[in-house]
């Protein structure tokens, strides 16, 4: 029978100096293990600040394990407080020592990891350690990595959503996957379920997406703001950066399909190995009468890379819900079938 940990991140009320602080455990890109200014929510290394807070609901992971109990699994739960905390239990899926000397996951692994999630964040935290824990540097990579990622494949992890509500009208990534919420349901993915590989998007910040990103600024009465970027997909330039933009999606899956009743990305499909992207840009046309109006074109793109770099000020954003700034040049690429989630 499997080991399982049921792991829990501790929110910013519970752990003020921890793994809620900055971002750090809660999908933050600053990072309280390698940068002091996370613990104050100050600019990280690549220009850019993100916080979230989240709360931490205990009655759906405790039904979780027993009903993994009831089935004779050994299960231990753990609420993390700090990336060395997350760490300490990603530990647990190493394999074997290899000739290289690499820490890779074990693929026969007995343990299997469950994430009690308030929200994309959290999960997101919880990817963006094992992609620092198993991601080989580049002047180490293995003959055995496949040649269109940086990375093996990351250890199946099961998700146990704790807020229900965000199956409903803010349908979070368990929703748009069409996973289970129920703990007993979740508890039998982990037992008798298979894995299911989606992609990944990494970034050159030392951050990765589940589901995607919404670059852009409202003023207090909720009307977007015009900002310039120049937005590139592999070899497509969506935008310049000289037209005004109102909007920019990155979707891996679809949570920023759709903005203010306008559909930026058409297709979004975690599983196709690419990524798509759409920008947002007013254009002002002449009616039939001479008459002045503008219209919103959306412009769309799909590839294996983009990046944007901001021409003036700082760009706000949303990544898989957390808050930031982009102040420079930032890139994501796509990581097909990088990580897993245990389904049935």
């Amino acid at each position: 029978m499997y080991d399982v940990v049921l792991l829990t991140l501790a929110s910013e009320r519970d752990a003020p100096t921890g793994c809620g602080s900055g971002g750090a455990c809660c999908g933050g890109a600053t990072d309280a293990d390698t940068d002091p200014r996370a613990a104050s929510g100050e600019t990280d290394p690549h220009g850019e600040t993100e916080h979230c807070v989240t709360e931490r609901p205990r009655v759906p992971v405790l039904a979780c394990a027993d009903a993994l109990n009831a089935r004779g699994a050994r299960v231990q739960t753990v609420t993390a407080r700090s990336n060395a905390e997350i760490d300490e239990v990603l530990a647990r899926l190493d394999g074997p020592p290899r000739a290289d000397g690499l820490t890779w996951p074990d693929p026969d692994g007995k343990t299997r990891l469950v994430v009690a999630t308030a929200s994309d964040a959290q999960l997101r935290a919880v990817l963006r350690r094992l992609v620092r824990r198993y991601a080989p540097a580049p002047s180490r990579r293995p003959a055995d990595l496949p040649g269109d990622r940086t990375l093996p494949d990351l250890p199946p992890v099961a998700v146990l959503p704790l807020d229900p509500a965000r199956g409903g009208d803010h349908r979070d990534l368990a929703a748009q996957l069409g996973l289970p919420r129920d703990p007993a349901a979740v508890a039998a993915a982990v037992l008798d379920g298979t894995p299911r590989r989606l992609d990944l998007l990494r970034n050159d910040g030392g951050s990765v997406t589940l589901d995607g990103a919404l670059l852009g600024a409202a003023d207090d009465a909720g009307r977007p703001l015009h900002w310039r970027a120049r937005v590139e997909v592999d070899d497509v330039v969506l935008a310049d950066g000289d037209e005004p933009l109102l909007a920019c999606a990155i979707g891996n899956a679809g949570g920023y399909a759709e903005l203010n009743d306008v559909t930026l990305l058409a297709a979004p499909d975690p599983t196709d190995g690419q990524v798509e992207v759409a920008v947002a840009v007013p254009v002002v046309v002449r009616s039939a009468l001479g008459r002045r109006r503008v219209r919103l074109e959306v412009r769309r793109a799909r590839g294996r890379a983009v990046s944007v770099l901001p021409r003036e000020g700082k760009v706000p954003y949303l990544d898989d819900g957390v808050e930031g700034e982009l102040t420079r040049k930032r890139s994501w690429w796509i990581e097909p079938g990088a990580w897993a989630v245990w389904s049935i």
